[in-house]
């Protein structure tokens, strides 16, 4: 085995036969450890990098895994037939892979080297310099750009947006396929003219031809309770279909490509 992997990280849970998050069928990697806490995340179990318990359907399960790249490459590679017909892949999530950035990028780099294609979803929340450490393995960088306004992206998720925003003009240079993607969440960001200003964004980033609306979902409402934790959004509801695609039009007047989902 070569040294890069043995690297060592944590992950939470490994999804294979996936159609989204990338293109084609793709094996889905879940990694421990996110500096943002989004009050909507769905995968509230991935936002601590340490192992946890929780509770599932009334039965208590460990959260988080310790494994090496080489590991999970030979997993991600079982699967390759099925990457080879549809164009699929390997797809680093979370949390967020670069709060472990050498163990994700022994990975991608282990996926690279034996021909796989390989995505991430990311904030792009980190130093620019650890983000480098991973963008030569990346084919496919999926990146969350939530909102325009810091104040705002700070109330909901703890943190900032000024450094996602300069980090996603030097990533939209350095990777090979840049895609936005939008969590659209009512009472934060679901207006007409909030989504319109991340798709003036989006525009000016070198090579981005694609942006994606994720509508919000309350699927990972049980996961709060079995940790323990209160659930943020309330009884929100999912925007409609009707609200989508209005805001689906506001991105495609600025000669972006739009889908609803990822």
């Amino acid at each position: 085995m070569e040294e890069y992997l043995k690297a060592k990280g944590r992950i939470f849970n490994i999804q294979r036969f996936s159609v989204h998050d990338g293109p084609g069928i793709r094996t889905i990697v879940f990694l421990k450890g996110c500096a943002l806490r989004c009050r909507w995340c769905c995968n509230p179990e991935s936002q601590k990098g340490i192992i946890e318990e929780m509770e599932v359907g009334g039965v208590k399960k460990t959260v988080g895994e310790d494994v090496t790249a080489g590991e999970i490459v030979e997993k991600i590679e079982r699967d390759r037939v099925y990457y080879r017909r549809s164009g699929g892949g390997v797809t680093l999530s979370g949390g967020e892979m670069l709060c472990q950035a050498d163990f994700s990028a022994a990975i991608l780099r282990g996926c690279k080297e034996i021909g796989i294609n390989t995505a991430v979803e990311s904030t792009g929340f980190a130093p620019f310099e650890t983000i480098q450490k991973v963008l030569p393995y990346i084919d496919t960088y999926l990146m969350d750009i939530k909102h325009i306004n810091s104040a705002k992206h700070k109330e909901f998720t703890t943190q900032p947006n000024e450094l996602i925003l300069e980090n996603a003009k030097k990533i939209a240079k350095a990777v090979n396929k840049l895609i936005i993607r939008v969590p659209v969440v009512p009472t934060f960001n679901d207006t007409e003219e909030e989504i319109e200003e991340i798709a003036k964004f989006a525009k000016t980033l070198e090579g981005v031809e694609e942006v994606h609306l994720l509508p919000y979902h309350n699927f990972g409402v049980d996961k709060y309770k079995g940790l323990g934790r209160p659930y943020l959004m309330g009884d929100i509801k999912t925007p409609d279909d009707e609200k989508m695609q209005r805001l689906m039009q506001r991105v495609l007047k600025h000669g972006l490509k739009c889908q609803i989902g990822g």
